[in-house]
């Protein structure tokens, strides 16, 4: 039987824009300066995560599934994806802006690389004062206005930059132009994909002196040009549970935890994921606890239907999949 709460080892990135807040804030253990991702949940190939806690210790999460199955997925997400986990979760330290990229949705992804699309959420953990993030075009455009700015080098001109805070949340579709920009750290949900189409990357040179490539052909049946894609997704902080996105990819709520909250999910055939984005508690299930903080991920398996949660000025981000929304 798998009934306690699942940890992982995070799989950490050093990126050409990383830097040192996932160290810093939230206690990633690096000596790299320039480490912008710790992926806390991945079944990517290449990129299986390990538990890091409990009797499994050490075991990668594809081989758990295969186990456990249902019991660990839910039924529905198991017969919907198989041995593949279907979400991966991550913390993003963006030190300097990210490139201005875009992700295919589920068909154009199937098509060219046999993998799942790329349907993202941010929730912004920490941000610099003046920072911003790119999200959509500021008006509507078509493929020949987009071509003619990568042209003219005038791209920047047709964004939308959105200036935020901490605790801001933005759910980020397929087809939309988007960039993390310089000074954010984010938690960040997404479908199972590593597909990315970078289309600018503000001129900038690798540590060989080479420019980063782009995927210019690839982005233009990709983007979605005729809708202004702005989501800011709105929920309240004071009411826990919070409501801050319900999508056929994953739902995500926001539990602010003072003394204790429990969640009953009865009605759901889905694992649970919480994301610690502030404070520190515990997380328990039939008995068996486990301490999470700032920066940390628990994997709650489907089977487990209810869940203690224990701490004071804790935020959580939970998330799972809907099978009603399938």
């Amino acid at each position: 039987m798998i009934d306690y709460p699942l940890k992982f080892y995070p799989i950490l990135k050093d990126k050409i824009w990383g830097g040192s807040k996932l160290k810093t804030l939230l206690n990633k253990k690096t000596e790299s300066d320039c480490l912008g991702e710790s992926w806390e949940i991945s079944s990517v190939e290449d990129n299986v995560s390990l538990v890091s806690n409990g009797v499994f210790s050490d075991k990668s999460l594809t081989d758990l599934i295969k186990v456990f199955k249902g019991d660990l997925l839910g039924l529905s997400v198991y017969q919907l994806f198989g041995d593949r986990f279907p979400l991966l979760v991550k913390f993003i330290d963006a030190k300097s802006d990210l490139s201005v990229q875009l992700h295919p949705n589920d068909q154009l992804a199937k098509k060219r690389h046999d993998s799942f699309g790329k349907a993202e959420m941010w929730h912004v953990v920490q941000a610099d004062k003046e920072s911003k993030l790119i999200i959509g075009f500021n008006q509507v455009v078509d493929r020949k206005m987009y071509e003619e700015s990568l042209r003219k080098g005038t791209i920047i001109s047709l964004l939308n930059f959105k200036k935020i805070k901490k605790g801001d949340s933005f759910f980020i579709n397929t087809g939309t132009i988007h960039a993390i920009g310089a000074g954010v750290l984010i938690a960040e949900i997404q479908q199972t994909s590593d597909i990315t189409y970078r289309v600018f990357d503000w001129n900038r040179r690798d540590v060989n002196g080479e420019e980063r490539e782009l995927h210019t052909d690839l982005a233009l049946k990709a983007i979605n040009y005729k809708t202004k894609d702005h989501r800011q997704l709105r929920y309240d902080e004071l009411s826990s549970p919070s409501n801050i996105v319900s999508t056929e990819y994953f739902t995500t709520n926001y539990i602010h935890v003072n003394d204790k909250v429990i969640r009953s999910f009865d009605g759901v055939d889905s694992f649970k994921i919480y994301m610690c984005v502030g404070g520190k508690g515990t997380v328990i299930i039939n008995l068996n606890e486990e301490q999470i903080s700032l920066g940390e991920t628990v994997l709650i398996p489907a089977i487990c239907k209810e869940v203690v949660l224990e701490g004071n000025g804790m935020r959580l981000l939970e998330v799972y999949i809907d099978d009603a929304l399938l």
